[in-house]
Formats: structure tokens, C-alpha cells, sequence
């Protein structure tokens, strides 16, 4: 079937167990939705990781496509450290510019990768978290400032809302009270930026993302999930992400019945999931223990990891941090000082991959470590690519990048407070006008989205997509 405009209601980090499962009897709303049509689990790119994650779903291209492996990507192969993937970073066509190509207009509002907006396209949009400072964009003709398209809408915004915000800046607090305010209120007003723009645009396509949901989920995981280490029952903040959850709900009902549900198809999506961090295992301070990496000077206590710091004379190996961990090889002939010889590379990494699945958590206990080279799990690979990809104990440990703590295992986060890291299954809701699949179909994946809009509004699926229609 085809439909006259579909709506992408996207929701940044949102677990299924929760809406599905958990509260789904508290959010009416989302459970409309999954009674008119289907939902399930969405399973994410590898990583899981906001960037790219929504490019791949955009695109219906992998990372190694995309060429962009995580939040920060090595630009190029010397020991200068990683830099912001930015809209610049994505090469490939996303849905909006398929669809402006056809002569349709879209409305794109907080979809990250969007900043800065440098590629025209028909319709109206208003960047990502990635903006550095929306405020820059007002007396600036410069087009990398502007976190609007037309740039005169940025004037419009501010007279519907004020002062935008693309996200909660120092969402890392202690401040607990502070940070769940500053949540409603970013939710709150690009709730009503996207009710004002489908009210006053034409659109065949409306598609916002909503980062309140990931940046509850970092800042509030201990107090709600008994199964938290840091978890204390009866603390003020144990019904924050229901709250939180319910009032996205209640947002969700006033959307539907603005966009005339008898014309619209919705989709309801994330990214990828939340799950609780159990801890963080330090990467560098494993790979020196194990002979891989010497530092100039070892520090004494945690501290950053320098490039300027590593005896690259002596060095083989080095890793990242993050949700997941990247770790990259010192080649010879490719890195500037590299001394792995190229012939031994492949013996290398196939004795990480075995040293590392086998790593125990820190009671001793099998952590179920996952090791991927981005050739066996990737279409292509472009971009300077981690030479492993490292999936800590199931997503339930992070990768920390510090140097010179005491033990492999940390239990607290070296960039701030953080309670949750990211679910390899997202979820999905998709509620057509009539008819269409029914029930729970678990199995779709993110690189199935932008086929199913296509095919929704009886566009051509470009071949090189590589998910498929749910419709």
C-alpha cells in the first residue's frame, strides 16, 4: 500500500523492554500505535552507537560504508587522535535527499549527523546535538554557523520557543535535579518546533529524533534498575524514566492526531537500546599489562591517554574508549612509526580477538567479550577503520581509554556520570492508516527504515540499500 506522507517519530536511545513490556499499560499512546500495526525489536548497526547509527538508518548503509565507525573517527592513519564525525563525515544520500530529488518536500528536525547543513535539500531542517552553539547561527551569514534550513527559520523557532536547545549541554552531572529539568524542557520544545513545522510546512516526510530519551537513560539507569550496582531503593529519583517515558507518550497522542491518522503512516524508532553498565574495562591499561603498549611515563594515577606519551618505538597496539572499544594496530609502512611488520598483522589480530573474548569480568566470571574485524561485518569498508572492534562483556561493560588506574576494571566513568550504555536491539512501531502487518515481528533491522518510507510513498528503492521494506 502507499500513503500520502509518513511521520518518523524517532526516539534516541529508547528501550523495547520498557514500552513493550515493563510500562506498556502506562503509555496508551505507544500502545495505540502497536494495536493498529507492528513493532518489535530493531536491531542496530555495529556499534550500536548514535553515530552512525541514524546515518545507517537514514542511508540504509553500514558504517563501513558511511565510513564512520562511532561519535569520533581516526581521520587518517598518524597519531593525531580522533575527531567529531560530522554531516560533512556522510557521503552517501539520506531519505530526505532521495525524496527532494523526487520533488517532495521533508521536514528533518534533531536527526543526528545533520550539522552542519551544507547540502541543499526541498524542505525544512533543524540540526543535531552535534550543533555547537545554535546562538551562533543569529547575526552570522556564515553558512557552517547556521543550524537551519532556510537559515531564516532559526528566527521562527525563536519566536515559537525561545532559546533551542539541541541538547543538554553537560548531561554528565551529579546534578541531578538540574539535568532532569533541562531534559523536559529540550523535549518539550522541539516537541512543539516539530507541531509548529507540520502545521505550517509542506511535507512528505516529517522525521525528528528526540535525544531526551538517551540522555535519561546515561543519567538515571542506577536509580530504577534493581539489578544496578549502584542502585538504592526508595531514592528520589526511582520514577524519573517513567515519568520521563509517560510524558513522551502523552507528547506521541497530541502528534498522531495532528497529522490525521487516516493519511499518515508512523513509525515509531530508535537507534539502538539502553541496558545497565556493569563497569568500565581500562583497554590501554589492558593492552600495556599485556605487553602491547609502553608509555614514555606511566602514570601513577588514572589519567587522559596522550598520543604524545607513547613510546611508538615499542608500541603495537592502542585502543579507544567509549561504548565500545576500537582498537588499532601500529603498522609498518602505514602508521608513521608503526612496527608491526604487515606479514605478522592478521596473527596479531586473531590473538587479541582470542586474548580478549577470553577476559573475565572482575569476579572472575566469563564477561562474553565479542571481537569483529570490520571486513567480516561490513558491505565495504571506507575511512581509516578501527582494525578490531571490541563489544565488552555484551554491551554491559564500556571501554575506558584512561591510562594508570589501578586495576583493568573501573566502576566509575572517566567522562562523567553514566549509568546505562547502549543496547544492541532498538525498538519499532509501524502503525499504518489501513492495514499493513499486525502484531509483535521481531528480526527488522535500522537498515530497513528508509526502504519501508520509500515504498510507503511508491518511491523507487535505490539498489544499493541494503535493508529490505517491512511493508
Amino acid at each position: 500500500m502507499t500513503v500520502e506522507r509518513v511521520a518518523v517519530i524517532g526516539l534516541d536511545c529508547a528501550e523495547p523492554s520498557l514500552v513493550f513490556d515493563r510500562w506498556a499499560d502506562l503509555l496508551p499512546n505507544f500502545a495505540a500505535l502497536r494495536n493498529r500495526g507492528s513493532f518489535g525489536q530493531l536491531t542496530s548497526c555495529l556499534p550500536p552507537i548514535t553515530v552512525p547509527a541514524w546515518s545507517c538508518m537514514a542511508s540504509s548503509k553500514d558504517p563501513g560504508q558511511l565510513g564512520i565507525y562511532g561519535f569520533r573517527n581516526r581521520k587518517d592513519h598518524t597519531y593525531e587522535g580522533l575527531s567529531i564525525a560530522m554531516s560533512t563525515a556522510v557521503k552517501e544520500p539520506r531519505i530526505w535527499e532521495i525524496l527532494s530529488d523526487a520533488g517532495h518536500s521533508s521536514i528533518v528536525v534533531g536527526v543526528p549527523g545533520t550539522f552542519p547543513i551544507l547540502r541543499p535539500f526541498k524542505g525544512n531542517m533543524v540540526s543535531c546535538f552535534l550543533t555547537p552553539n545554535p546562538q551562533d547561527a543569529y547575526g552570522n551569514e556564515d553558512p557552517t554557523k547556521q543550524f537551519t534550513h532556510p537559515a531564516a527559520l532559526k528566527n521562527t523557532i525563536r519566536d515559537w520557543v525561545g532559546e533551542y536547545m539541541v541538547d543538554v549541554k553537560g548531561f554528565r552531572t551529579d546534578d541531578k535535579a538540574w539535568l532532569l529539568e533541562q531534559i523536559y524542557q529540550m523535549t518539550n520544545r522541539r516537541h512543539k518546533v516539530v507541531m509548529e513545522l507540520t502545521k505550517s510546512q509542506p511535507w512528505k516526510l516529517c522525521w525528528s529524533v528526540e535525544m531526551g530519551t538517551d540522555r535519561i537513560h546515561h543519567g538515571f539507569w542506577q536509580f530504577f534498575d534493581e539489578k544496578h550496582h549502584r542502585y538504592e531503593k526508595g531514592n528520589p529519583f526511582e520514577q524519573a524514566i517513567k515519568r520521563y517515558y509517560s510524558h513522551l507518550d502523552k507528547q506521541i497522542g497530541e502528534f498522531v492526531a495532528h497529522c490525521d491518522p487516516s493519511k499518515t503512516a508512523f513509525l515509531v524508532v530508535s537507534d539502538h537500546g539502553a541496558k545497565r553498565m556493569d563497569g568500565g574495562l581500562c583497554f590501554n591499561d589492558w593492552l600495556i599489562k599485556e605487553g602491547y603498549m609502553v608509555m614514555k611515563d606511566q602514570p601513577k594515577s588514572p589519567t587522559k591517554f596522550e598520543f604524545k606519551n607513547v613510546d611508538w618505538s615499542k608500541t603495537k597496539v592502542w585502543g579507544e574508549g567509549g561504548y565500545y572499544g576500537r582498537c588499532f594496530i601500529n603498522v609498518q609502512g602505514r602508521e608513521p612509526t608503526g612496527i608491526v611488520p604487515k606479514a605478522e598483522y592478521e596473527k596479531l589480530r586473531s590473538e587479541l580477538i582470542r586474548k580478549l573474548e577470553a577476559l573475565p569480568d572482575d569476579k572472575g566470571r566469563p564477561m562474553g567479550t565479542r571481537v569483529y574485524k570490520p571486513e567480516d561485518i561490513y558491505k565495504r569498508v571506507e575511512g581509516v577503520a578501527p582494525d578490531l572492534i571490541v563489544i565488552f562483556g555484551d554491551l554491559h561493560w564500556r571501554s575506558v581509554g584512561t591510562v594508570g588506574n589501578e586495576s583493568i576494571y573501573t566502576f566509575s566513568n572517566d567522562t562523567g556520570p553514566d549509568d546505562a550504555n547502549h543496547a544492541q536491539q532498538g525498538m519499532y512501531i509501524m502503525a499504518l492508516p489501513d492495514g499493513g502487518p499486525r502484531g509483535r515481528i521481531d528480526g527488522p533491522t535500522l537498515f530497513d527504515i528508509s526502504p519501508t518510507i520509500l515504498k510507503l510513498l511508491g518511491q523507487k528503492i535505490p539498489s544499493d540499500m541494503i535493508g529490505r521494506p517491512l511493508a
